[in-house]
């Protein structure tokens, strides 16, 4: 136990020089918004409850299903932020340069929920109520991953920020809203720019504990699970997600994991010791098993699509 610490100490140790940079980078390209500013207030009305006004009702929306679905799972991901806080918190600590990417981290994360949950309201693009029981359930449950080091977080985050842009991307360009499409783009730009901190954290890692990251990225993506997985209803919702497109393993393996393996370089690392090559070997047979379970997902929604367009 005591050996394990000392090891996590150790490498925040020397990544602290690396995450020192990277923030630096990070804070000349960061753009800073206004949440209010995104929001069709317009489109507005009050709801029925003190201010006596109009009770939402399913016809209200005019969202496809699949993208109602997803806003959901993405507003109550971003919700959970208290406990994402704590988590890299007490992973990476809140002294040094660890802290303040910790802390700017937090304060650019929490514009999402509130920007997301104020454009569903002003559109009632889904029922508030339903979504505020949902996000009382969510956020009082906690979150915590679970990862036994700082490498394992680190992998986990580099992966989870580049399938969290895609997410929001996808959705913004299937809402057939503009202002949607708006704010969600604005929402990934910032993803984005957070993925590209971690991606260049963990590349550092790799080059400072070849094995360690390694086994750590091969550990992560054989057991990948988006944060919001534990929201109730998320497998139904989640199903016609993928059906629609907006996030399914054909998007998870052509934007996610294959050009994050790619940019990494690490199926073509040398170098490596014992442990550092099973990962690698893991990692090839990981990527081979998600586009044979891609192109079997893919040919199932293809032939529902065929059955549906044939009883229509």
């Amino acid at each position: 136990m005591a050996e394990a610490a000392a090891e996590a100490e150790r490498v925040l140790r020397e990544l602290e020089p690396s995450v020192a940079r990277l923030l630096e980078r990070h804070l000349a390209a960061a753009r800073d918004w206004l949440p209010h500013q995104y929001v069709p207030w317009s489109a507005g009305q009050d709801f029925d409850g003190p201010l006596e006004g109009t009770a939402w009702t399913p016809d209200q929306s005019r969202l496809p299903r699949a993208v109602q679905d997803a806003l959901v799972v993405n507003l109550l991901t971003e919700d959970n932020l208290p406990s994402y806080h704590f988590e890299i918190a007490t992973r990476f600590g809140r002294d040094g340069a660890w802290g303040t990417w910790v802390h700017r981290w937090t304060a650019e994360e929490d514009r999402h929920a509130s920007a997301l949950r104020a454009y569903v309201h002003a559109r009632r693009a889904v029922d508030p109520v339903a979504l505020e029981e949902l996000r009382m359930g969510h956020v009082a449950t906690g979150y915590h991953t679970g990862l036994p080091t700082p490498l394992h977080t680190l992998a986990y985050v580099t992966v989870q920020e580049l399938a969290t842009r895609q997410a929001h991307r996808n959705v913004g360009a299937a809402c057939g809203d503009p202002a949607g499409e708006r704010l969600m783009a604005r929402i990934a730009a910032d993803e984005n720019l957070h993925m590209l901190f971690y991606r260049g954290l963990f590349d550092d890692a790799l080059a400072l504990f070849p094995d360690a990251a390694l086994t750590a990225l091969a550990d992560v993506l054989d057991g990948f699970a988006m944060p919001g997985a534990a929201i109730p209803g998320f497998r139904a919702r989640a199903a016609r997600i993928a059906a629609s497109g907006i996030y399914n393993l054909d998007v998870h393996l052509e934007h996610v994991v294959a050009p994050l393996l790619r940019t990494l370089k690490v199926l073509s690392a040398s170098g490596l010791g014992p442990a550092g090559q099973r990962a690698q070997e893991r990692l090839g047979a990981h990527l081979e098993r998600l586009t044979s379970r891609a192109a079997r997902a893919r040919e199932l929604f293809e032939r529902m699509k065929a059955g549906t367009l044939a009883t229509a």
